[in-house]
């Protein structure tokens, strides 16, 4: 009777469990009304063989409702493997943790939760969220960090036709990755010479751009001008073909979205902070601050 309690107590740690703690607690009813008409046959001086009928019925009872008196199982009943001693007592659905996760997906997903890092805790916030606001921007570090260069001459700038990596069938800026031990100056000079021949030199840094993706790419990118350069203009590389367009013929429809809401700005001479959130090519929600600061 006492590991029968026991039992019971130790049941209530199990979620989807009310039915095995029903049925311990019929299991000990039976087995103390048994328990009772036993002793009594023997306070009143019955015959043995009464006292003989009450076990037999006992047993009768639970295979008759069996049910609602044994819903315990040995085995998964979706996969056959064994169970352990928790998953027998308790959980009424008599499933292994596998199948278990399968059934209730919402749960894993919070068992998964308080198991995760705070790191990984900020990465699913910075990959869910929807809106530039709902980003902790303060704690938002990049994966990889970028430059754009552009090269004004007059009425025209150069731009170029992305024929690979990210953003290829795009027209953008020249630019790409920084480098291990190079300066964002350096690289926007170097990635310009690469994909487009000329020599830049006399940059001005006018934005600040920060990319959230929800693939988790969080891409950091400095935006440059200048009008300064020389050397000759390639036809174009492996990655890249340049070309030289009037400003006023820019066309924003080919490049990425977020272009048309920070470069009109930039083409003016004003600095400016932006942050975007975006699914693939597919912005979803963006801010772009001007920068009035002396």
């Amino acid at each position: 009777m006492l590991f029968i309690i026991l039992l019971n107590i130790s049941q209530r740690k199990f979620p989807h469990t009310e039915k095995k703690r029903k049925a311990t607690i019929l299991i000990a009813v039976d087995f103390l009304v048994v328990y009772t008409c036993i002793a009594m046959t023997s306070i009143w001086k019955l015959p043995e063989w009464v006292g003989l009928i009450f076990p037999v019925l006992g047993i009768a009872v639970i295979i008759i409702f069996r049910k609602q008196f044994w819903p315990f199982r040995r085995h998964c009943v979706k996969c056959g493997k064994k169970l352990d001693y928790n998953r027998i007592i308790g959980y009424d659905e008599n499933l292994c943790q596998d199948c278990y996760w399968e059934a209730h997906p919402d749960e894993k997903a919070l068992e998964d939760a308080k198991n995760k890092t705070p790191e990984e805790v900020l990465e699913d916030k910075f990959v869910s969220a929807d809106k530039v606001d709902d980003i902790p921007w303060d704690l938002w570090e990049p994966t990889e960090s970028c430059v754009l260069t552009y090269v004004t001459d007059g009425d025209r700038i150069l731009m170029i036709m992305k024929k690979t990596g990210l953003g290829s069938g795009y027209i953008n800026a020249p630019g790409g990755h920084i480098e291990l031990e190079e300066t964002k100056t350096e690289a926007a000079i170097r990635e310009t010479k690469e994909e487009t021949g000329i020599t830049v030199s006399n940059l001005e840094e006018r934005g600040v751009l920060r990319f959230q993706f929800k693939d988790g790419l969080r891409m950091l990118g400095y935006v440059f001008f200048t009008s300064e350069w020389e050397g000759e203009l390639i036809d174009e590389c492996e990655e890249t073909k340049p070309f030289w367009t009037n400003i006023s013929e820019l066309d924003y429809s080919a490049m990425w979205e977020d272009d048309r809401m920070w470069l009109p700005m930039a083409l003016e001479g004003k600095k400016f902070s932006g942050y975007f959130i975006f699914d693939d090519k597919t912005m979803i929600d963006a801010r772009v601050d001007e920068d009035t600061e002396e």
